[in-house]
């Protein structure tokens, strides 16, 4: 269901060119809760974003950066430093975008695991969105490592099996093998159509991302993998709000603390959780 001002959408006023982005406004209306925008041009910048971020997760899935732990992670050095902890700092010579879009061309260049590489997307989408000159505005601190998000990246979360195209889900697996940790679970794109982009798998079914982590699981297994109702994704309408007073923000932010945690393929939810606990820690 999709309220923009306070009314029910009247879709005349949207005039949607790319076929796709209808389909994703379709499953908006489908869905049993309240989609709210103050806008139209709200709704369609979800709408793109969206999109894009599915375009980001095919051409990730294309490209040829590895799965890999934080200890075995690598960039390329005319962009990042790779700190000692596994992440990604963005070199001060180098533009955000430029860097963000080299991830994607001199893909053979990078490993990282599966968090990491949602936030990834997650940048890359929104860049393909806002265009270069805003998003070098917005993110000149870039630091990629897990769930770790510039405070400019606004995510929300909502427990929900409907499912819409640029969420981001969690493939849990309970009982893991310590041996292959990272398995511990899937951080995944949702593509749309049963279809589901994991690093480290491809895109692929929810069954069979559900059966790869049942096959590497411990061999007593007693409790199967399963993709959990945890959704996450970016805040479209707080995005959209801070996109039009870009350029009356101050140049310093207060960003989130960085939790290194050495602990690949958990949730956004489990991050927020570590980050909540050191916040609020007595």
């Amino acid at each position: 269901m999709i309220e923009v001002a306070g009314k029910s959408l009247d879709e005349s006023m949207l005039n949607l060119e790319e076929s796709f982005q209808k389909d994703i406004l379709n499953i908006l209306l489908d869905d049993s809760s309240i989609h709210e925008y103050d806008s139209v041009e709200e709704l369609k910048f979800e709408l793109a974003y969206r999109q894009n971020l599915v375009i980001s997760g095919t051409a990730m899935s294309e490209g040829e950066a590895r799965f890999e732990t934080f200890a075995g992670a690598t960039c390329n050095p005319d962009f990042w430093q790779l700190t000692p902890n596994g992440g990604f700092l963005l070199k001060k010579t180098v533009s955000p975008s430029d860097a963000i879009i080299d991830i994607f061309t001199n893909s053979s260049n990078y490993a990282f695991e599966c968090a990491t590489a949602m936030v990834i997307n997650l940048y890359h989408g929104l860049l393909l969105t806002i265009g270069k000159r805003l998003f070098d505005k917005l993110f000149k601190e870039l630091y990629l490592y897990s769930w770790h998000f510039d405070a400019d990246l606004v995510m929300d979360s909502s427990h929900t099996y409907h499912l819409i195209p640029g969420d981001i889900v969690y493939f849990d697996n309970p009982d893991y093998n310590p041996m292959t940790f990272w398995w511990r679970g899937e951080n995944a794109l949702y593509m749309g159509s049963d279809q589901y982009f994991g690093h480290g798998i491809g895109i692929q079914s929810k069954k069979y991302i559900v059966d790869f982590l049942n096959s590497t699981a411990l061999p007593e297994a007693t409790r199967p993998a399963t993709l959990t109702d945890y959704v996450a994704r970016p805040d479209f309408r707080q995005l959209s709000k801070i996109l039009g007073t870009v350029y009356m923000q101050s140049e310093r932010k207060q960003q989130h603390t960085i939790i290194h945690h050495n602990k690949s393929s958990i949730s956004c939810h489990r991050y927020l959780q570590l980050l909540h606990n050191l916040y609020f820690s007595t």
